[in-house]
C-alpha cells in the first residue's frame, strides 16, 4: 500500500507485543478517493491511443469525448499522440452502417437491406439474418442468413443503401466457426463446393523476403530454392481475391501450378500486351 505500485498510503505502525497494527496516517484518507497510480496511468494511455483509431469514423465520435474526459479526470500528462498506424479508410462509403450492423448481430436482429451489387443495374430488398463481420483489403463485409437464397451469404457495406429492423424471429448461427471459415481462402469470397487446391508459384529472390515475411496464405511453405527464385506451395481456394493478390506482384512470380490458373494469367497477359505494344 506504501509503494508506487500500490497507493503510495502514508501508514502508521503501533506495536501491541508482537503485533502491528496500521492505520491511515490522514485519518480522512480513502482509496476511494485515489487517482491512478503511474503504471495504470500508462495502461490507459495505451488503451486511449488503440481507441483512438476509430476517431473520425461515424458513430465513433463518442471516443474523443471519453479521451478529452479521461484525460482531465486522471491528468493524463501531454497529448496522447499515436504511435502506431491502423489501416482504415475514414471515406469509404457505407461505415455508417457498421455500427448498426453490429448492434444487429450483437441483439440477435433480422433486417431488411435495400442491396445494390456491383453488376446490379437496379436495387433490391434483402431479408438478411446478420452473424458475422470481416474487413479485408480495407472494406468491411457482413455475412449473414439470407432468406432469398436460404443459405449464407455475405454483403459489402458501402453497397447497402439502407437498413431497417423487422419483427421476424431471428435465426441464430449455430453452424459455422467462422474463424476456421476463412482458413482455406484469402479475401472473404468462399466458393461453394470448391476444394482447397495446390497452388505451385515460383518467386524471384528479389521478392522472396517480402512473401517470406508476409505469406500470400497461412498454408505457404517453400519446395526449393535456388540463386533466382523461391518455388512455394499454397493449400488454398482459388478466388478472385487470391488471382488479384497474386497478379499485383507482376512479373516477378510465376504461376507454375495448377495449369488452369496458369492459363488464366497467360490470357490476361496476352490482352495487356496488346494494350501496351
Amino acid at each position: 500500500m506504501e509503494s508506487e505500485q500500490g497507493w503510495s498510503i502514508p501508514l502508521e505502525r503501533t506495536k501491541d507485543g508482537k503485533r502491528v497494527f496500521y492505520r491511515y496516517a490522514d485519518k480522512s484518507f480513502s482509496i476511494k478517493n485515489q487517482g491512478i497510480n503511474q503504471e495504470e496511468a500508462e495502461q490507459l494511455k495505451e488503451t486511449l491511443t488503440i481507441l483512438s483509431r476509430f476517431k473520425g469514423l461515424p458513430q465513433f465520435e463518442w471516443i474523443e469525448e471519453m479521451q478529452i474526459r479521461l484525460e482531465d479526470t486522471f491528468k493524463l500528462e501531454g497529448n496522447l499522440q499515436a504511435i502506431v498506424g491502423f489501416e482504415q479508410n475514414p471515406f469509404l462509403k457505407g461505415l455508417n452502417n457498421l455500427k448498426e450492423l453490429f448492434n444487429a448481430i450483437h441483439n440477435q436482429k433480422v433486417l431488411k437491406i435495400k442491396y445494390q451489387g456491383y453488376k446490379q443495374e437496379n436495387a433490391k430488398e434483402v431479408v438478411f439474418h446478420p452473424w458475422y463481420l470481416k474487413q479485408y483489403n480495407n472494406r468491411w463485409f457482413v455475412f449473414g442468413f439470407n432468406e432469398e437464397f436460404n443459405e449464407l451469404s455475405n454483403l459489402a457495406i458501402d453497397r447497402i443503401l439502407s437498413i431497417a429492423e423487422t419483427k421476424s424471429k431471428y435465426r441464430p448461427n449455430n453452424q459455422i466457426d467462422f474463424e476456421e471459415y476463412f482458413e482455406d481462402v484469402v479475401g472473404v469470397t468462399i466458393l461453394k463446393n470448391a476444394p482447397a487446391e495446390k497452388v505451385i508459384i515460383k518467386i524471384k529472390n528479389e521478392l522472396w523476403p517480402y512473401i517470406q515475411s508476409k505469406p500470400l496464405h497461412g498454408t505457404q511453405k517453400i519446395k526449393s530454392k535456388n540463386k533466382t527464385d523461391v518455388i512455394i506451395e499454397l493449400n488454398v481456394q482459388i478466388n478472385h481475391e487470391l488471382v488479384a493478390l497474386i497478379f499485383s506482384y507482376m512479373d516477378m512470380l510465376e504461376i507454375i501450378e495448377p495449369l488452369e490458373l496458369r492459363e488464366r494469367f497467360r490470357s490476361v497477359s496476352k490482352t495487356l500486351y496488346k494494350k501496351y505494344i
